[in-house]
């Protein structure tokens, strides 16, 4: 059975930092791409960030490049988040997910519908 747990999510100011992790279990971590998406409320999933198999290549949304990190340890079948310089905007709901297929182009790894697991979320607040 596939598990998808994200922690660290929680209420900080805007211009704090958060460190989300999503430990994976049930899988064979290393073959699996990892994304981090985000819902607020009233609105659309959102793609944030996503990073391939080796931790190689990564993808940003235009809305957090310079600010978030996404960073894996294949080791400990961890996916990380390192979120600075946040924004009442970032608020939302941030779910983890895992993608098995390997695509030559990283824009597959921006659709969530694409994606084969998901974590249940961490909900992220930043106050003004």
């Amino acid at each position: 059975q596939v598990q998808l747990v994200e922690s660290g999510g929680g209420l900080v100011q805007a211009g704090g930092s958060l460190r989300l992790s999503c430990a994976a279990s049930g899988l064979t971590f290393s073959t699996y791409a990892m994304g981090w998406f985000r819902q607020a409320p009233g609105k659309e999933r959102e793609f944030v960030v996503a990073i391939r198999r080796s931790g190689g290549s990564t993808a940003y949304a235009d809305s957090v490049k310079g600010r978030f990190t996404i960073s894996r340890d294949n080791a400990k079948n961890t996916v990380y988040l390192q979120m600075n310089s946040l924004k009442p905007e970032d608020t939302a709901v941030y779910y983890c997910a895992a993608e098995k297929k390997y695509y030559i182009s990283d824009y597959y790894y921006t659709r969530g519908q694409d994606y084969d697991y998901w974590g249940q979320g961490t909900q992220v607040t930043v106050s003004s």
